[in-house]
């Protein structure tokens, strides 16, 4: 990281650093991701901008910001590249889990480090396990209280550009913890594996932790974040979400610019020009409606997310989950869809690999695939039908 960071001071300089961000990441996502160019500078950037330490709580010298303003910023990002907004959002589940679990003196260590411009990675999917939620990845005691660790992860976003690499892993007792490991500690291993076809440059590769020594006070016990109403979950989606409706809005802004400079109208239609032609200005009203629907889904529920915060109850946590749930089924949807429309209303030149317009449909593909919306629109049928609660987790 280059320079200290600076420390962002409310909502609205929150959301006028990510807009300015943005706007300086937009020109170059093309490129970067064409070549699978890991963006280190655009990184440090972040870093230094003082976004990575907003939600420190304000009695540790941060922000604090609203759910609402943390959604924003990821929208914004996501609109300028899929993948760059893909990499912090692990970095916030896990500076949420600080705050829930940390003792006072773990808070103060690591928000200290994020306000410094410190950045938390990931290392928490593995993969040939039963399923999403099956960790054997493990920490040990040591008789001086100290752990070991072991286990080999997957997905782990933000891990090769982390200062810490949070690793979620299970104790004896099979209780779930948040090991906060340094990127450099010995026997921890980084490797660059990751091929999506979408989200390049997210460098969501494999961890390896052979062996790796940790101090008692760098394990947090995350099993008790969902022993009683929890936002962790709706947190979580709720960047995701808004990472959808960032690369819906994306698509779609591009879409117009081409049609706009580089299409041609069909002969049929008789119009001079293609921003002219009925069929394709329909075609973009019910795009538009579709991403304007996301961005107010995305809005709700974060205000929704804001609302329990400052009133945890077991109602208010469900409400905040259904009503995320609602936004990225919303969002996915639609991110796909823009996607997938921009070739069909930019026209056959819109195809060419060279322009890499495909970029916002593999990314929002790829995107989607975290987790399945299809049980996302379960959960809100059945607290529509019978006022069932969604069950506490670290995906709803």
């Amino acid at each position: 990281m280059a320079g200290p960071a600076h420390v962002i001071a409310d909502d609205a300089e929150a959301l006028a650093v990510a807009a300015a961000l943005a706007d300086e990441f937009r020109p170059g996502a093309r490129a970067r991701d064409a070549e699978r160019r890991l963006p280190r500078a655009e990184l440090d950037r972040l870093s230094v901008s003082g976004l990575l330490a907003v939600t420190v709580p304000a009695d540790h010298g941060g922000a604090d910001v609203r759910a609402t303003t943390l959604a924003e910023v990821f929208r914004l990002l996501a609109a300028a590249d899929g993948s760059l907004a893909q990499i912090p959002q692990s970095h916030f589940a896990y500076v949420n889990v600080i705050r829930r679990q940390g003792t006072e003196e773990q808070r103060t260590f690591f928000f200290a480090e994020l306000l410094a411009g410190r950045r938390f990675g990931n290392a928490q999917s593995e993969a040939g396990t039963k399923h999403v939620q099956d960790i054997r990845t493990r920490l040990t005691r040591r008789p001086d209280g100290s752990y070991t660790l072991d286990g080999v992860k997957h997905y782990s976003t933000g891990a090769l550009f982390a200062d810490w690499i949070p690793v979620l892993a299970r104790t004896e007792d099979d209780n779930l913890h948040v090991a906060y490991v340094p990127r450099s500690a010995p026997g921890v291993t980084v490797v660059d594996d990751w091929e999506g076809m979408g989200q390049r440059t997210t460098a969501s590769g494999t961890v390896r932790l052979a062996d790796v020594t940790v101090p008692a006070d760098r394990v947090l016990p995350h099993h008790l974040t969902f022993q009683g109403p929890q936002l962790h979950g709706a947190v979580a989606q709720l960047l995701h979400a808004a990472i959808d409706a960032g690369i819906a809005a994306g698509a779609l802004a591009e879409a117009a610019e081409f049609v706009r400079t580089k299409s041609r109208p069909w002969f049929e239609s008789g119009a001079e020009t293609a921003v002219e032609d009925p069929l394709l200005v329909q075609r973009f009203g019910e795009l538009a409606l579709a991403v304007r629907a996301s961005e107010a889904l995305l809005g709700e529920a974060a205000r929704t997310v804001d609302a329990a915060s400052a009133d945890l109850t077991d109602d208010s946590a469900a409400g905040a989950s259904i009503a995320v749930a609602a936004a990225k089924v919303q969002a996915a949807r639609t991110a796909v869809e823009v996607g997938s429309a921009l070739f069909e209303v930019s026209g056959t030149r819109a195809a060419l690999d060279s322009l890499n317009l495909h970029r916002h449909w593999r990314d929002a593909r790829t995107h989607t695939l975290h987790d399945p919306a299809r049980w996302k629109v379960q959960h809100i049928g059945r607290h529509v039908l019978t006022g069932t609660r969604p069950p506490r987790h670290g995906l709803l």
